[in-house]
C-alpha cells in the first residue's frame, strides 16, 4: 500500500472549494442534490469531507452546475485524493483519518505530558505501552505495525516534516521493560533530538509546574496554504479541531509550554545524565 503523499489534505481542500464554488453561485446544499437527483444530505458531506474516496463523477456533475468553476483544477485535487493509503488497511485502529494528515504535514508540533510521542518511541516501549490497555492480542499486534509505519514519515529524504517535540521528565520515570529498555529508549530520543528536522524539549520535574499540564496535542502545518489542524488525543479517542480560532489558541499554548521548557541542548544533556544514572 502507497504512502499517498498528500492525498488527505488535498480531499480536505476539495471538500471546502466545493463548499466556496456552491456559496458563490447562492444554492443551498439540498438545492444541489435535487437539481443532480441525489439524495439530499450528500453534498452537505462532501463539504463536510465525510467522504473516503471522491467520485470523479460526482466532482464533474458538481462543476457543470458550479460557475467559475474550473474542473482541470477540481479533478486534479479528487485525483490525489483518491490515492489509497496504507492506514487504510487499519480500520481497526485509526478511526479518523489522524495519520494521513500527520503524514502529509510539513511541520508536527507535538505536547505528550506523561507518554512519549508515538514518533520517538522505541520498539519495547510501544510494547510495554500497548500491553496496559484492554485491547485484544491481534489489535496490539496491528497497532505496533501501524505506529512502527507512522515513524517513517521522519525518514523520508526531501519531505520529512519537521517534528517539535515536547515531553516531561515524568514521562521517562516510569519503570517498564528492564534498565537496558529504558536506556534504549532515552538513547533514541538523544539520537533523534540530533536530526535537523526534530527538536526535543524537555520540561523537567524540579522547574515545577508548567503550562499546558493537562494538555495533549498534535499541531499539524501542511505545504501549499492548507490550512492548520489540531488533534487532541486520549485513551478514548482522537478529536479533530480545525476551527481557525481555536488551532491559533493551541499554537498559542504550544509555544507558553516551549518557552518553560529546556532548550534542546540542555535537554540533550539532561538525556545524557538520565542515561549515566541507567547505566
Amino acid at each position: 500500500m502507497s504512502e499517498a503523499y498528500g492525498a488527505t489534505i488535498a480531499k480536505r481542500g476539495l471538500a471546502r472549494r466545493l463548499r466556496e464554488l456552491r456559496v458563490g453561485t447562492g444554492y443551498t446544499a439540498n438545492q444541489v442534490c435535487d437539481r443532480l437527483n441525489w439524495g439530499r444530505g450528500k453534498v452537505g458531506r462532501f463539504e463536510a469531507n465525510n467522504w473516503v474516496r471522491p467520485e470523479l463523477s460526482d466532482i464533474r456533475d458538481l462543476a457543470r452546475i458550479y460557475a467559475g468553476s474550473d474542473l482541470e483544477e477540481l479533478e486534479e485535487l479528487a485525483t490525489r485524493a483518491r490515492q489509497r493509503a496504507w492506514w487504510r488497511d487499519y480500520p481497526d485502529v485509526f478511526h479518523n483519518e489522524f495519520p494521513g494528515y500527520e503524514g502529509d504535514a510539513s511541520s508536527i508540533r507535538v505536547v505528550m505530558p506523561l507518554v512519549l510521542p508515538g514518533l520517538l518511541q522505541t520498539l519495547p516501549y510501544m510494547q510495554a505501552l500497548l500491553s496496559t490497555g484492554q485491547q485484544s492480542p491481534e489489535w496490539r499486534e496491528q497497532a505496533l505495525r501501524a505506529r512502527l509505519r507512522r515513524q517513517q514519515i521522519l525518514e523520508r529524504d526531501d519531505r520529512a516534516p519537521h517534528l517539535s517535540a515536547l515531553i516531561t521528565e515524568a514521562s521517562l520515570m516510569y519503570e517498564w521493560g528492564d534498565p537496558g529498555d529504558r536506556r534504549a529508549q532515552l538513547r533514541h530520543l538523544l539520537t533523534m533530538s540530533g536530526r535537523p528536522n526534530v527538536e526535543l524539549r524537555l520540561l523537567r520535574l524540579s522547574d515545577g509546574l508548567h503550562p499546558g499540564m493537562s494538555t495533549l496535542v498534535n499541531i499539524f502545518e501542511f505545504p501549499g496554504g492548507e490550512p492548520c489542524m489540531v488533534f487532541l488525543e486520549n485513551d478514548a479517542d482522537i478529536q479533530e479541531i480545525d476551527d481557525p480560532g481555536k488551532v491559533e489558541a493551541y499554537g498559542e499554548i504550544f509555544e507558553e509550554i516551549r518557552a518553560a521548557a529546556l532548550s534542546a541542548a540542555d535537554t540533550a544533556a539532561h538525556l545524557e545524565s538520565l542515561i549515566a544514572k541507567l547505566e
